[in-house]
């Protein structure tokens, strides 16, 4: 991937938050930078790519000119982080309206199962550089 993948998440989700804080212990490498879909940052990358800004049922992969939504950017993170996570990435070769399918159905459930928070997370001070 090329340099500094941004994640764009769903600040105030606890699985989304869950998942981020999971990136960064596997991110070997320190690659990928996070922003909540609700930040101004978000907005203008959302913006970019023409996504709507109320978007907060996907997580968003920006890399360079490029994004993935869904399922496709869920699997394009792990398959970049250390350890066996990377074979994740295998499951890139199921069609993807079936992959979407099971992420869209984690997604509407998401704060029923995994709560959520008041406010989007605040980063240590050592985390801060990685977020936009």
């Amino acid at each position: 991937m090329p340099e500094s993948p941004i994640i764009l998440f769903d600040g105030v989700c606890n699985l989304c938050d869950g998942f981020v804080q999971f990136v960064i212990r596997h991110d070997a490498t320190g690659q990928f930078r996070f922003t909540s879909l609700q930040s101004t940052t978000g907005a203008e990358i959302l913006k970019k790519y023409h996504i709507p800004p109320g978007e907060l049922s996907s997580i968003v992969l920006s890399v360079g000119d490029s994004h993935f939504t869904r399922s496709d950017a869920a699997l394009q993170i792990l398959r970049c982080l250390s350890g066996p996570w990377k074979w994740m990435g295998l499951f890139l070769v199921l069609p993807r309206f079936l992959r979407d399918a099971v992420y869209d159905f984690i997604a509407r459930n998401r704060y029923r199962w995994f709560g959520q928070k008041d406010a989007c997370m605040i980063p240590t001070a050592e985390l801060q550089k990685r977020f936009l």
